[in-house]
């Protein structure tokens, strides 16, 4: 008999083990199965006359809370049924070990792993209020990716060309409004009270608000256009890469080149101090580039003061960013290093003349060389070339400027000095004709023309010292339209010099004759050769030479 009970109870504990294996999956992870667990019923098991180890009412409640209560949770009713089978007493009953079930009980997940997964969902799931720009720019990206076919680190870079472009003109408008603004400053009452003044600072900030918008100046918050809109875009966009960096996204493991081909990897190898060293060196070479038109040492005050500290900074500030470098993937890194080549490439552009000429853009700093006598010498003097900001120059002082520069031959210069000066005085004519001579110099004729005939306009009720500069703009707008084609306009000018009386100047003389010649060959290559031949007459009175034209003209 005693047989029959030990083949009846290795027979139980044999199912016992094999419905654990085969039969019960484990309990779905959740925090709250930890508190809806059923009490365990330690009488099972836990006296078990075989097992003296087990008996520890401790040790046996913490190991059927820990390891076992899925088990019994999940059999309550099966051990039941085999406890009434076997008349309810422990030794004939299931008789387990804890130690043997510990062994076949199926490992459940870590608390941990659940905990950081439901933190990462919370992190970067639909309801953080940036999960969606993100998830457009990474949609934009996969579109242009497919698209092209380019690899991804070259997507990565033709897109931070493209954000860059599409940021340019918000740069060029907020440097025009900011020119302007330098050029009506001087003329702008101080926005707070002198010292010692009756005002409150209400009534000054109303008058210096309204004298502002009489002038038409622009606010102050231009200044920061450009960076509100590219700093976001600039977050955005490192956001959108580190995340698909992060994420493994398809093909970023082999999109790259040369040392950074796994785009999702952190700089690692020989070629490790790469990246962070560009992106350090490119935030140095920027911040140069920027302070490089402010003479620091010149400021005085609280604001050379601030402006000394905060270059400072920027410059201190390139050795976390290179530690930084490190700690970021090579994906978001090739983005990071292109946004700041464009950056360099920018702002080396826009300090070349040639380029602020054609963006319509003033210049930035005029060298001007001013002679200082010394107290004990006044005949000897000293050169010292001074940084002046081009709006702070007088009209008439870049005038006189621009026409060194013509006279030099330095033409181009003298072209953004003169559009620099009828910005800030668009009455000085002696600006215009000198803009339509040095275009009409460049073969663009129509533009010399319209400069020629607004200072026309402008000298339509002239002084006597002033015909000079009619009788050039008369000869300048003619020529231009007659060389541009419109031969009928270009006479038109022509014939008003004729209508004027001849000028004392031997300058304006001489420019006077030289508009009738070209009146008169103008109307002879046209077939009007009689009245080619009146105006080569009275040219020829001047110029003995132009008689050959005009014997020329009567026989033919």
């Amino acid at each position: 008999m005693r047989t029959a009970n030990e083949l009846l109870r290795r027979h139980l504990r044999y199912s016992c083990r094999l419905l654990a294996r085969r039969v019960l999956p484990p309990p779905s992870l959740s925090l709250s199965n930890f508190s809806s667990i059923i009490p365990f019923h330690r009488r099972n098991f836990a006296a078990n006359d075989h097992h003296a180890s087990s008996y520890s009412p401790l040790f046996s409640n913490y190991t059927a809370q820990r390891s076992f209560s899925w088990f019994t949770w999940r059999n309550s009713v099966e051990i039941h049924e085999l406890e009434e089978d076997s008349g309810g007493s422990s030794v004939g009953g299931l008789e387990l070990n804890p130690n043997e079930v510990f062994e076949t009980a199926p490992e459940q997940p870590s608390v941990s792993s659940t905990a950081s997964s439901q933190i990462s969902e919370n992190v970067f799931g639909e309801n953080t209020w940036y999960y969606y720009p993100i998830q457009a720019v990474i949609s934009m990206l996969d579109g242009f990716h497919d698209f092209t076919g380019f690899p991804w680190w070259v997507t990565i870079s033709v897109s931070t060309l493209a954000l860059r472009a599409s940021l340019l003109p918000v740069l060029i408008l907020q440097l025009k409004k900011m020119a302007k603004f330098g050029a009506l400053l001087p003329r702008l009452p101080p926005p707070f009270p002198p010292p010692r003044s009756e005002r409150s600072f209400r009534e000054q900030y109303q008058l210096f608000h309204m004298k502002r918008r009489e002038l038409g100046c622009p606010s102050y918050l231009w200044n920061f256009a450009f960076f509100t809109a590219q700093f976001p875009c600039f977050l955005l966009w490192m956001s959108s890469i580190r995340r698909m960096c992060l994420d493994h996204h398809p093909g970023f493991d082999s999109g790259g080149a040369l040392w950074f081909l796994n785009l999702t990897d952190y700089p690692s190898g020989i070629m490790c101090f790469t990246f962070p060293t560009l992106i350090a060196g490119l935030h140095y070479i920027n911040v140069q580039i920027s302070f490089r038109t402010i003479k620091i040492a010149n400021l005085q005050g609280v604001f050379g003061l601030l402006a000394k500290f905060y270059k400072l900074y920027l410059d201190i500030l390139s050795i976390p960013l290179f530690l930084v470098g490190f700690y970021i993937p090579q994906g978001s890194l090739v983005y990071w290093v292109t946004n700041s080549s464009l950056t360099l490439i920018q702002q080396l552009c826009l300090k070349n003349p040639n380029v602020r000429n054609q963006l319509g853009l003033p210049n930035l700093m005029e060298p001007v060389k001013n002679r200082v006598a010394t107290e004990n010498d006044h005949n000897s003097a000293a050169n010292s070339e001074v940084l002046i900001p081009i709006e702070a120059v007088p009209p008439k002082k870049l005038l006189e400027l621009a026409l060194k520069d013509m006279a030099a031959g330095d033409q181009d210069k003298a072209l953004i000095l003169l559009r620099t000066t009828i910005e800030k005085d668009p009455e000085l004519v002696q600006a215009l004709v000198a803009i339509g001579q040095i275009l009409c110099s460049k073969k663009l004729f129509e533009e010399a023309a319209e400069n020629f005939e607004l200072a026309i306009h402008k000298l339509s009720y002239i002084k006597e010292e002033e015909i000079g500069l009619l009788l050039l703009s008369l000869f300048g707008a003619g020529v231009s339209r007659i060389w541009e084609g419109k031969n009928s306009d270009g006479i038109e000018h022509l014939k008003k010099i004729a209508e004027l009386r001849e000028p004392d100047s031997p300058m304006d003389k001489a420019c006077y004759y030289r508009g009738l010649v070209m009146l008169g060959s103008t109307l002879f290559q046209l077939g009007e050769k009689s009245e080619a031949a009146k105006y080569l007459r009275i040219a020829a009175t001047y110029d003995p030479g132009v008689n050959a034209y005009l014997k020329e003209c009567e026989e033919g």
